[in-house]
């Protein structure tokens, strides 16, 4: 019988260094200071030249085995054999991660159908010479590939220098591959359905991103045989916003609805819970606005995984994740009583807050340059750092760096348009109808009796904001009693606009 190869100490403590580097979440500071060592470089280089010298430095240290025949990590005792291929995961991530980039903007550009991967063939004989078996390559090049996604969907899309960011990314990340990526490679990496999340946040902070970045972010399968991944991850994340629909509807869009379930509904209808697939998510935004019968049917989903659309005995299972949102404060949401305890202490596996736009700007000013590049790049097709740099001027011109920024990033975008259009920013009131300066006005002569003064200023608010949820927060109402405000005002509106067309 062949003697089986043995790694030397000072190679044994090397490859243990690369293991604990792969381990490590790549946006905490554990990671920066595992690349520090892997660089050997000094410590005041900046982070980007450490990672880019310890990644050539792994791959010499790979050569070397090969230049001496000894790459085959099946021919190593199992000690060793299990070192050698977990560490070379790293390698063969920083070996593959451009292939891996084009692939994902061809699947982005493909949208729901799988495509193939070209380098599927090459990926596959790297595997091979290290002496992977065949599942093991199978699920070493779908890790990978989670690995990648989840990086580039919250770097690209989650911008931000700020501390509070970096804790967002960190956040992210972990609730992707827990904060043990071998515990969830050994028990989770196909059950994570069960890790509800709900994101926290004002309007327009960013949750609808943050949870883009999970839901397309879970481990999908290989398919050895096509060559492609068995599920496209532009599919793999389903919306929802459930404040855009009616009460009566809300169901339907969840569960679906059988052809004659009610007046009106002339044909199926599958809802997301239908259209979300095994290794995907979907995402109800403004969770905070159901009502305790449906919040008592997603309980179910969430406890036993089944559903049956509206008008249907059929039962349905779904198995994958659910991501909730919301812009109200929880603790009220619980307290007042608006939302179920034992609903909300089944969704809350995990609680992500994306924090206001003024207080990343707060913590960290360049916060505002490193957005104003992704939305001037994003509206021009280009990067033009002399834009950004009009534009920030222009901003700091018109309205300071403490303006309060309400709106948040959403906001920020809006304003950047309206400079590139006009060259100016007025902070408009809530709904731009040209009816602000009459309500100034009347203010002004006391000429609003405090029922009118509510009403118009809910609607103001909802006009800004989009959402009942929203002004009921604001304003310490009743989202009910809002929804009636609002109504109200509009009704009078008309009203008085009818009775002005009369006179002329």
């Amino acid at each position: 019988m062949t003697a089986k190869y043995r790694l030397s100490t000072g190679d044994r403590e090397f490859f243990q260094l690369v293991l604990q580097t792969a381990r490590a979440n790549p946006f905490m500071e554990e990671r920066r200071q595992f690349n520090m060592q892997l660089s050997g470089l000094a410590a005041g280089i900046n982070a980007s030249e450490h990672n880019k010298k310890g990644v050539n430095t792994v791959r010499e240290r790979f050569r070397r085995l090969e230049t001496a025949g000894r790459d085959n990590f099946s021919q190593y005792v199992t000690e060793d054999e299990l070192l050698l291929k977990k560490a070379a995961i790293f390698d063969f991530f920083h070996c593959f991660n451009a292939h891996f980039d084009r692939h994902i903007a061809d699947q982005l550009q493909a949208g729901a159908k799988p495509v193939k991967v070209p380098f599927r063939d090459e990926a596959f004989a790297y595997l091979h010479r290290k002496g992977y078996s065949d599942e093991e390559k199978r699920r070493a090049f779908a890790l990978t590939f989670q690995l990648w996604r989840a990086y580039y969907f919250i770097v690209r899309t989650l911008v931000g220098r700020s501390s509070l960011m970096k804790k967002l990314r960190q956040r992210l990340w972990n609730n992707v591959f827990t904060h043990n990526i071998d515990f969830y490679l050994q028990y989770l990496w196909n059950r994570m359905e069960d890790f509800s999340t709900i994101i926290a946040g004002e309007t327009g902070t960013g949750k609808g991103t943050a949870a883009m970045a999970i839901g397309r972010s879970g481990f999908i399968p290989f398919d050895e045989i096509n060559s492609r991944f068995v599920e496209s991850f532009a599919q793999s994340f389903v919306t929802l916003n459930l404040s855009q629909f009616p009460e009566a509807l809300i169901e339907s869009e969840l569960f679906g609805h059988k052809k004659g379930a009610f007046t009106g509904a002339v044909d199926d209808h599958e809802g997301v819970l239908q259209r979300c697939s095994r290794y995907g998510a979907i995402f109800l935004d403004e969770i905070g606005e159901v009502s305790f019968p449906i919040q008592i049917k997603l309980l179910k989903v969430l406890e036993e995984r089944l559903f049956s659309p509206v008008g249907s005995h059929e039962i349905h299972r779904f198995e994958g994740r659910i991501i909730a949102a919301t812009n109200r404060d929880l603790d009220e949401l619980v307290g007042k009583g608006v939302m179920r305890s034992d609903f909300y202490y089944r969704l809350c596996s995990d609680i992500i807050t994306v924090v206001p736009l003024r207080d990343r700007i707060k913590d960290d000013p360049r916060e505002l340059d490193d957005l104003l590049g992704v939305i001037v790049t994003k509206i021009l097709g280009v990067n033009a750092p002399e834009a950004i740099d009009h534009l920030r001027g222009l901003i700091v011109e018109q309205l300071g760096l403490n303006y309060d920024w309400p709106g948040n990033v959403r906001e920020l975008a809006q304003c950047v348009r309206r400079l590139l259009l006009n060259k100016r920013y007025e902070i408009l009131p809530a709904g731009g109808d040209g009816r602000s300066s009459q309500f100034a006005l009347d203010l002004d002569q006391g000429n609003i009796d405090a029922q009118t003064l509510v009403r118009r200023y809910c609607n103001l608010l909802y006009g800004r904001f989009g959402t009942f949820g929203e002004v009921a927060r604001r304003t310490k109402l009743d989202r009910r009693t809002v929804k009636k405000y609002i109504a109200a005002y509009n009704q009078q509106n008309r009203a008085n606009s009818g009775n002005e067309i009369s006179k002329t």
